[in-house]
């Protein structure tokens, strides 16, 4: 009789212990991504960087959302960064974030447990200066040790997000499509 209780005590115990175990989530998390945007016209090159990106992604679901804080991108020139975040052109103060919520179009080509690069696909709404446009857009993830990195580059018509220049005529500074280039590590 003890060995029955001892035993049945030892089952219960089992499967408190496995009830209670870190469980591998599905979800990824970050909130240090990067993105780079680049604007080339003949009179100059613009480049700013953003090192807060915040993202996650579900594995089981493709679904993906990057958040990116406007003000956190830094220029080389800090007269770049003021007209970039004042009210005349991105006026980041009134739109403080860019933001991505989408899903991987061909999740079931992505091996999440296995390393290597794979293509990926993905579709969503990019919401930036007040305005949403459906956008898809081609990159890879590549799958390390465990760790996850996305990688894309993708063009922006700043006309598309009502981005105006300063005297409502293009620039000859800053072109009519930046490109950015997104990576981020979960």
């Amino acid at each position: 009789m003890k060995k029955f209780i001892y035993t049945i005590g030892l089952a219960v115990f089992s499967v408190i212990l496995m009830a209670l175990a870190p469980q591998e989530s599905t979800k990824l998390i970050t909130k240090t991504g990067h993105i780079n945007f680049f604007s080339h016209t003949e009179v100059e090159d613009i480049s700013a960087d953003n090192y807060q990106v915040s993202s996650t992604l579900e594995k089981t679901t493709g679904a993906i959302v990057v958040v990116a804080p406007m003000q956190s991108f830094e220029f080389e020139k800090a007269m770049m960064q003021k007209h970039y975040n004042s009210p005349k052109f991105l006026d980041t103060k009134q739109f403080p974030k860019a933001k991505f919520k989408g899903t991987i179009s061909n999740l079931a080509d992505i091996k999440f447990d296995n390393n290597g690069t794979y293509p990926a696909k993905v579709e969503g709404t990019l919401t930036m200066h007040g305005v949403s446009k459906e956008i898809m857009n081609e990159g890879s993830i590549t799958v390390k040790d465990g760790k996850v990195t996305v990688n894309t580059k993708m063009n922006i018509v700043l006309a598309d997000f009502n981005v105006v220049f300063e005297s409502g005529k293009p620039s000859t500074s800053i072109a009519k499509t930046v490109e950015a280039t997104i990576n981020i590590t979960y």
